[in-house]
């Protein structure tokens, strides 16, 4: 199978290895605005090199991993569809959520596959959750904790274009309780605050944030984000039930101290950041990607899904700037 890679950045090139790891990819097909980088990934994985997507996609690519920055989303996904080709595409789908749905449009009723990347949808933890909601061992569902604490925030230019802290970090929590619990959010109140940063505030967006989400069968969702966390990279969910409790980042790497006499856990070095902690999920997300393209399973996160978790994100944006409560109805365009 060869597979291309559009974009080599600092996921491109996590991608680019693992697919190189990948006993069903034969051979990669690179392309990246800076020459340098394409070259060095060529020379690293033994990879065909092209100066242009379109080059890319005539060089008959099964599939491609668009890793590309986030306003050359929507042409790239469409070039591949219109070229035939699957796509596993990083979120966002697109800069604005308008541009999203046309890109969801577009894409709707063609038989090429697209798949938008929300790795945590491939972690052990998160899928053995979504198992035991699913399989009714926990009972009726009352609370979820959904948890993404970043280490350190990231350089004031990516800040400036992420679209702020809901739409770029929270969003993954978004997506990942949908994904869970299989309930869909209809109301979200969100507050946020800045206490590091100051280039986060000049640029009118909060560096740690909570959220209170309603499901649509009235259990309640608290999300926590911050840029700030001095331990390490915290991602943990917690499902809370009549006849169950079960978390997910429970384990020897999380990045939180205890301070009760004797215990001991968590005894290993914290997770550091999400190519860390999410190593292996990347793995299975890729190899789902092969999948696809081979034609075995459908895509494991549509257009339609990444959408979905976006228009969480808008409401809980819409309700810090307001200070009030908003329903996803409200946000929701086309």
């Amino acid at each position: 199978m060869r597979i291309g890679i559009l974009g080599l950045g600092r996921i491109g090139a996590f991608h680019a290895e693992t697919l190189f790891g990948l006993d069903v990819v034969d051979l990669l097909v690179v392309c990246d605005p800076v020459a340098d980088a394409a070259k060095a990934a060529g020379e690293r994985f033994g990879a065909d090199v092209v100066d242009s997507a379109e080059a890319l996609l005539d060089a008959g690519v099964d599939g491609v991993v668009v890793a590309a920055a986030t306003d050359a989303h929507p042409a790239l996904i469409l070039a591949g569809v219109d070229a035939g080709v699957p796509v596993l595409c990083e979120k966002p789908v697109a800069r604005t959520m308008s541009e999203g749905v046309q890109v969801l449009k577009a894409v709707a009723g063609r038989d090429v596959p697209v798949q938008i990347g929300f790795n945590r949808r491939f972690d052990a933890g998160f899928v053995a959750a979504r198992d035991a909601v699913r399989s009714g061992e926990l009972g009726t569902l009352h609370t979820v904790r959904s948890t993404t604490l970043d280490p350190a925030p990231p350089p004031a230019a990516y800040i400036a274009a992420s679209g702020g802290i809901f739409r770029d970090c929270s969003v993954h929590d978004f997506d990942i309780i949908r994904w869970v619990t299989g309930r869909e959010v209809t109301e979200v109140y969100a507050v946020g605050g800045n206490r590091g940063a100051d280039y986060i505030r000049a640029a009118g967006d909060a560096d740690t944030t909570g959220a209170v989400l309603t499901l649509d069968d009235g259990t309640i969702a608290v999300v926590s984000n911050s840029r700030h966390n001095g331990r390490g990279h915290d991602v943990r969910m917690e499902i809370h039930g009549f006849e169950d409790s079960v978390a997910v980042g429970l384990e020897d790497k999380l990045p939180l101290r205890s301070v009760e006499p004797g215990v001991t856990f968590p005894a290993g070095t914290p997770h550091d950041f999400f190519m860390d902690r999410f190593a292996d999920a990347y793995r299975a997300e890729l190899t789902a990607f092969t999948e696809v393209v081979a034609g075995t399973r459908p895509s494991p996160c549509t257009v339609a899904d990444a959408l979905e978790a976006g228009w969480i994100a808008e409401a809980c944006t819409l309700s810090l700037r307001e200070h009030r409560p908003v329903r996803v109805e409200e946000v929701r365009e086309g």
